[in-house]
């Protein structure tokens, strides 16, 4: 199981954090909120994420993918394995669950966060 990419991916957004919760679950999250779970051990899930209620509908129809265990009313949907969809793919749904959960956060919260982030973005173009 190779989870390295997902980790730099989920990483690289906006305020993104990471912590080990429940034993042995990779949680990302943003102004504390959940946005991915990766599970560290072998299990029968191998990423959750929240989605679009549309997309929860359309995805948990796929072979492969089902609502996410306790999560599914919050439209989160769980990939059996990493062969399930293409990595581009998997990479705009965890952007989207990202963009869904910082948009819920309050807006002062979500300022800093962007804040923070055109910063960072100016600082890496500046020593380029």
């Amino acid at each position: 199981m190779n989870i390295d990419w997902i980790r730099e991916y989920c990483c690289s957004l906006a305020g993104a954090t990471e912590q080990v919760q429940w034993g042995d679950d990779l949680v990302f999250k943003v102004g504390g909120k959940m946005f991915a779970v990766l599970p560290l051990e072998p299990s029968g899930t191998w990423l959750s994420f929240k989605c679009t209620p549309e997309e929860f509908a359309d995805l948990t129809e796929r072979p492969g993918l089902r609502p996410a265990a306790y999560l599914a009313r919050a439209h989160w949907v769980s990939l059996e394995t990493e062969g399930v969809l293409p990595r581009r793919e998997i990479e705009r749904l965890i952007r989207q669950s990202h963009g869904l959960v910082l948009s819920k956060l309050p807006k002062k919260i979500q300022a800093k966060i962007l804040k923070a982030r055109t910063r960072a973005t100016r600082s890496r173009e500046w020593k380029s």
